[in-house]
């Protein structure tokens, strides 16, 4: 059955490939096709049961969109999709994600020089055949093998970024869930942990009837070849070369199942060690009583096996969030005085980077974006549209006076919420802010970001972020490193000079919530952690359909140990009000 997820994958991927075919990001096709899904994500409806009229009267569905919608839902496919998949195969894909290999660049590399592939490319350079390219030279060469090496390129085993991971695995969930067979299902392995990438998509199911189960796994919409098919798991390649194994257990076996398959190695050989200890054995099938050498292993009682929570509280351990499970100590902690008390989605009380289409890549009005902030019960907003200093997506000051007042009158009729005007300022390539000082101080919240100036070095880099940080008028520093993962390095900082400085300032580090970001990175966020650093947790929306990357930005702070009191928009509202005076004091 066809789903709203189902469409918006495959205009996602629609958006990709056109993009390859007609060499721009910025052609009809493309920002009709991202229009498209914008508006469907935001119409809220079930999209699949749309008529093709139903479907044209949504703002931004053209008949050529509807038709392909239509398609989808009634035969699990669609032909102009599959005819780019044909001409843009996964090593062509990948090659785009390349910075420096536009959709232009890379026509040019397949044309001239049969390029198909990364180390094809790599080969290329080696003999500086790119420099006789038009367009290219010495310098883009440098730079494209630069990428190509900190994006990890280079070996045999590729990893897909958790921007293109996760939201496949979240469709497969919805999915298999909708079987009347299937009791529970999870995603586990590194993506149930929150790592920026993965090498397979692990699922767990729980059913009575695993041959039904996958029988409907093979006729899956994203099944490109199968790898493996048995009675109670099967294996398959999706058209992009992403391995997904999906594995039916008993309801009774679930907990055990999703524990082993979620991992870490390292974490799995700590729990069977404290299994052992309590003369227990712990695989996936359960939590084993084995103090009796008298009975048969088969025969042994199963002390806990239904549910993870089951088996931790067995093994005397409090339950261990899955972005944890990395062998760092949390085992020890979970098990002896305790672990911290972790941030929670239901924690967050606001949102504070948050655009609108006063920004020229928000996609939203102020009033829309209020909304939805309102609908999630949030106590304060900062509304933080760029700054002038970015190229074609900022405000002048004039401009965002005029915001200014526009968003006091929508705050109006909010009293319960209290609204913020502030700005997303860019740091440019020597830490200076956009507008001057005393207008910046105008601001009731700044986020302070580096959009720019990307190939400096790592002292320049630390100079320019800590040049913001100390300034008075900045209350917190945005996604870091700027990164986009498997797309765009980002910069490299002397993380320990930069928490020193945030500690030292009072300023708080973003965990910013968009998968292609998640940035600053839950390593940097437990160094942070551990220093005492203020953190608050963003979803950097430019449009309605994006406040889902809270829960996102959460589980990483899980993942770098942020606990609740160190994130400031989990305060109280007087709290954080004081806090953001005592800031610009």
């Amino acid at each position: 059955m066809t789903t709203t997820r189902d469409v918006l994958a495959m205009l996602k991927e629609l958006v990709t490939l056109t993009a390859l075919d007609e060499g721009s990001n910025q052609s009809f096709k493309v920002r009709a096709y991202e229009k498209a899904a914008l508006s469907l994500e935001a119409d809220g409806r079930d999209v699949a049961s749309l008529t093709a009229a139903e479907l044209n009267r949504i703002d931004g569905v053209g008949k050529a969109t509807a038709a392909k919608i239509i398609e989808l839902v009634e035969t699990g496919t669609v032909t102009k999709l599959e005819t780019l998949r044909a001409a843009y195969p996964p090593s062509v894909v990948e090659l785009s994600r390349i910075p420096g290999v536009g959709p232009k660049t890379l026509k040019l590399l397949r044309s001239e020089l049969g390029i198909e592939n990364v180390d094809q490319l790599r080969a290329a350079i080696a003999e500086e055949k790119l420099r006789e390219l038009p367009g290219l030279g010495e310098t883009s060469e440098a730079k494209i093998l630069k990428s190509i090496e900190r994006l990890g390129l280079t070996g045999k085993d590729r990893r897909t970024p958790i921007a293109d991971a996760l939201p496949l695995a979240e469709r497969l969930i919805e999915s298999l869930t909708s079987l009347p067979e299937v009791v529970e299902a999870k995603f586990c392995g590194s993506l149930r942990r929150m790592s920026e990438t993965i090498g397979d998509i692990d699922i767990t199911v729980s059913s009575e009837e695993p041959a039904a189960v996958m029988g409907h796994v093979v006729e899956l919409d994203v099944v490109d070849d199968i790898v493996v098919q048995g009675d109670t798991k099967t294996s398959f390649l999706t058209p992009a070369g992403l391995q997904i194994d999906v594995r039916v257990v008993a309801p009774e076996q679930f907990g055990a199942a999703t524990l082993y398959f979620t991992g870490s190695k390292a974490h799995n050989i700590e729990l069977r060690q404290r299994a052992m200890d309590r003369n227990l054995l712990l695989n996936e099938y359960g939590l084993i009583d084995t103090s009796d050498d008298e009975v048969e292993p088969v025969e042994r009682p199963v002390v806990a096996s239904r549910s993870e929570e089951e088996i931790y509280a067995a093994l005397d351990m409090q339950w261990v969030p899955p972005p944890m499970r990395e062998g760092t100590g949390e085992v020890a902690a979970a098990g002896g005085a305790g672990l911290p008390d972790l941030v929670q989605r239901e924690h967050i009380r606001g949102d504070l980077h948050y655009h609108t289409a006063r920004s020229g890549d928000g996609r939203s009005s102020v009033e829309d974006m209020v909304a939805v902030a309102a609908a999630q019960g949030y106590e304060y907003l900062a509304i933080t549209d760029h700054g002038v200093d970015l190229a074609i997506n900022g405000s002048t000051a004039d401009e965002m006076l005029e915001h200014r007042e526009h968003i006091a009158e929508v705050a109006t009729a909010y009293p319960d919420m209290t609204i913020l005007w502030g700005c997303e300022l860019n740091i440019g390539g020597a830490g200076g802010l956009d507008y001057d000082a005393d207008f910046r101080g105008l601001f009731d919240y700044t986020v302070a970001s580096v959009h720019s100036h990307y190939d400096q070095s790592i002292v320049k880099q630390t100079d320019r972020v800590i040049a913001a940080i100390g300034d008075p008028t900045v209350t917190s520093i945005g996604h870091l490193t700027g990164r986009y993962i498997g797309r765009r390095p980002g910069i490299e900082l002397d993380y320990d000079v930069l928490i020193d400085a945030l500690l030292a300032y009072d300023c708080a580090l973003e965990i910013n919530g968009a998968l292609q970001r998640l940035d600053a990175a839950s390593d940097v966020v437990r160094k942070a952690v551990d220093r005492g650093v203020k953190l608050v947790i963003n979803t950097d929306s430019h449009h309605v359909s994006e406040l889902g990357r809270m829960e996102y930005g959460v589980r990483t702070a899980q993942r770098g140990w942020a606990p609740r009191d160190l994130v400031v928009n989990t305060w109280e509202r007087d709290r954080f009000l004081e806090w953001v005076r005592s800031k610009k004091a």
